[in-house]
């Protein structure tokens, strides 16, 4: 995507003189760090006639890898002497991963219109972005990173942190971020900054490629000086485009949704990255289409939109997967068709099934053998509309009347999964999201990612705002939570008004990631987090008992003399480390406890915490069971019972898989 030069004379650069020794082309004189920060502060994104910065700020931990650089370079752009207009922002994090996960809920809460750059030191710092970085490219949200690297002159060899490789003398640790990258590329001298970072750019505000991108700075060419040419700190716009689909493609899709009687749109995360929430319910309502949602398309509707009938895949709505089963055609939206979405290939079940899909990437629409439709979201529904509306297209009345009455039934089972007969109990989870259900409006945002929290939340939670579920599960990575709604609340800021952001986590995932706390105490964000205390990993417990693996190693419990967990639970209190990292906590021992600590979190000004002691249901967590398969595998021999029969189950459940060709 090449940058569309400002019209405005006061956003250009003046005009380059013709080099020769009596009148050379204007250069300043900075190191590459000072220049990439200068650079960085001066690109912006333009889509639909709205322009932001495309870099807003820098998350960084220094080290010697990149303190006298970036780190440097980082008090120079903030210090003032440039303009407030392009200073560039600092954001102290305490782990590097999560640096990359904050910068990823920044991202999907900009609408992938505004990223921020993460800088690290080499060595171990540079490699802990990695886990960020593979999460920020399956889920397709951009995130600069400027790690640090060895020295390119190579004065000492190896010098700290070095990973010596025998056989190549230019591989460092900084090469694990290749696979995980849109764009890698190592800085050797100074002028190489140039390609490499307009290329940066590029990839980062191109809806189709983004991603992780890398640049790797070895520590000397960071300080290094070099005369750069004025014209490379222009500011520049890159424009987001909205490719509209080839006349063919859209003809061929127009057929398909005409000759089929049981439609259903998959709307995925490209609904929303593309904007076209409104423009799908347009869709609907000319079509009477229905609507499931994948995990990143869920809001793509309101709940209480006619055509909404909510989650679809293994942990979808029994109304969604249902619908699916029969569907003759199935119209992809934005969605990568996860084998969470398909059931592991078990889920479109007619014989004569088709898939139309629509894509931005001409690499997810071809997926299923589907009939692709490469375009923009919001483009490609404005085509569909368009065409269809001339030639009377809508759904069988009788088809609708029975989606929106198993709609009906399934919210009825909603409500008994949310009920809270006994005010003076231990809530269970779904309890839990059913109080905060009844507090929510459709300013609040709720942030998950691992755990069981993402199928109860993908089966029952009522959305009320196109943003309002952010369920990050293209990676479903642990301790994403925290730092991401620190991301989502310097992205989601409005005047003097902060949108309230819930960070719900179980203990599992708190333990693996709660740094970011200090961050949110530092920055006063009013972040809310809510802890759930099931004492072990209650998902991938159930998940084990279903494989036969009996749960083992799943539990927070003490050591029994047989060598398994079974003894007592750790006495551990997460309500007490959240204190001591400087939130403000609400203990909740009953239903009624939690009900008011959840309001008063809501209405706090400053980070706070809310801690709840979960009750273990029969099953995982008291939601309705999954209503389709996933595929793990089982063990084919075994001499205890448990993986005996679960091999048998799953035999009869991979009987049903079929490729779609």
């Amino acid at each position: 995507m090449s940058p569309t030069s400002p019209a405005s004379p006061a956003r250009s650069a003046s005009p380059a003189s013709p080099e020769s020794p009596k009148n050379p082309a204007p250069t300043r004189r900075l190191t590459t760090a000072q220049a990439l920060v200068a650079f960085l502060a001066r690109q912006y994104t333009e889509r639909d006639g709205r322009r932001q910065r495309l870099i807003s700020a820098t998350w960084g931990i220094f080290g010697h890898g990149n303190v006298a650089g970036i780190g440097q370079a980082l008090v120079e752009a903030g210090q003032g002497g440039n303009g407030t207009a392009h200073r560039m922002p600092y954001l102290q994090g305490r782990n590097e991963q999560a640096m990359v996960h904050a910068a990823v809920g920044y991202a999907r809460q900009s609408g992938r219109l505004s990223a921020h750059a993460v800088t690290t030191s080499i060595g171990p710092g540079a490699t802990n972005l990695v886990t960020g970085a593979a999460l920020a490219t399956i889920n397709r949200l951009p995130v600069l990173l400027l790690p640090g690297d060895t020295f390119a002159t190579r004065p000492a060899d190896p010098v700290l942190q070095q990973l010596e490789v025998p056989y190549a003398g230019d591989v460092s640790v900084n090469d694990c971020l290749r696979p995980v990258s849109r764009y890698f590329d190592r800085i050797t001298r100074p002028e190489a900054l140039i390609p490499a970072a307009l290329q940066a750019m590029r990839v980062l505000a191109d809806p189709a490629e983004t991603g992780a991108v890398t640049l790797a700075l070895p520590q000397d060419v960071q300080a290094e000086a070099y005369d750069w040419p004025e014209e490379f700190f222009a500011e520049r716009d890159w424009h987001v485009r909205r490719p509209a689909p080839d006349a063919y493609e859209l003809e061929t899709a127009v057929r398909a949704i005409r000759s089929a009687r049981r439609p259903l749109i998959v709307a995925g995360g490209g609904v929303r990255h593309g904007a076209a929430e409104e423009t799908l319910a347009a869709f609907t309502a000319a079509t009477r289409i229905p609507v499931a949602s994948t995990q990143a398309g869920k809001g793509a509707l309101r709940h209480d939109h006619p055509a909404d009938v909510g989650g679809i895949g293994h942990t979808g709505t029994a109304t969604a997967d249902e619908l699916a089963r029969t569907a003759d055609l199935v119209i992809g939206i934005g969605t990568r068709f996860s084998d969470f979405t398909t059931a592991s290939g078990t889920l479109f079940a007619d014989p004569a099934v088709r898939f139309v899909h629509l894509n931005i990437t001409a690499f997810d629409a071809h997926k299923l053998a589907a009939l692709p439709l490469v375009a923009d979201a919001r483009a490609g529904l404005e085509a569909l509309t368009a065409a269809l509306a001339g030639r009377g297209y809508r759904v069988d009345p009788a088809y609708e009347t029975e989606y929106t009455g198993a709609k009906e039934a399934w919210e009825e089972r909603v409500e008994a999964s949310f009920a809270t007969p006994d005010p003076t109990a231990r809530p269970t989870q779904t309890q839990v999201l059913g109080l905060l259900d009844d507090l929510v409006t459709e300013e609040d945002i709720l942030i998950n990612a691992a755990g069981s929290l993402p199928g109860d939340l993908h089966k029952l939670w009522r959305t009320r705002s196109r943003d309002q579920y952010h369920v990050e599960y293209g990676y479903s990575c642990m301790g994403y939570e925290i730092p991401a709604a620190i991301g989502v609340l310097l992205a989601a800021g409005t005047g003097q008004r902060t949108r309230p952001v819930w960070a719900l986590v179980g203990d599992g995932t708190y333990l693996m990631n709660p740094t970011e706390i200090v961050t949110a105490v530092q920055e006063n964000l009013p972040l809310k987090l809510l802890i759930l205390q099931n004492h072990g990993y209650a998902s991938i417990g159930g998940l084990s008992a279903s494989v036969g693996a009996e749960g083992f190693g799943t539990a927070y419990r003490h050591r029994d003399p047989d060598g398994g967990f079974t003894g007592p639970p750790l006495p551990v209190d997460l309500a007490a480390n959240a204190a001591s990292l400087g939130l403000r906590v609400l203990r909740a021992a009953t239903v009624d406890d939690l009900r008011k600590a959840l309001s008063e979190a809501r209405d706090a000004e400053g980070p706070t915490c809310v801690y709840v002691e979960t009750e273990t249901p029969d099953t995982v967590s008291g939601p309705p069971p999954a209503q389709a398969w996933w595929d793990v595998p089982v063990a084919e021999t075994a001499s205890r019972p448990a993986a005996v029969k679960a091999r048998e189950e799953y035999d009869r459940q991979v009987a049903a898989r079929r490729r779609h060709l």
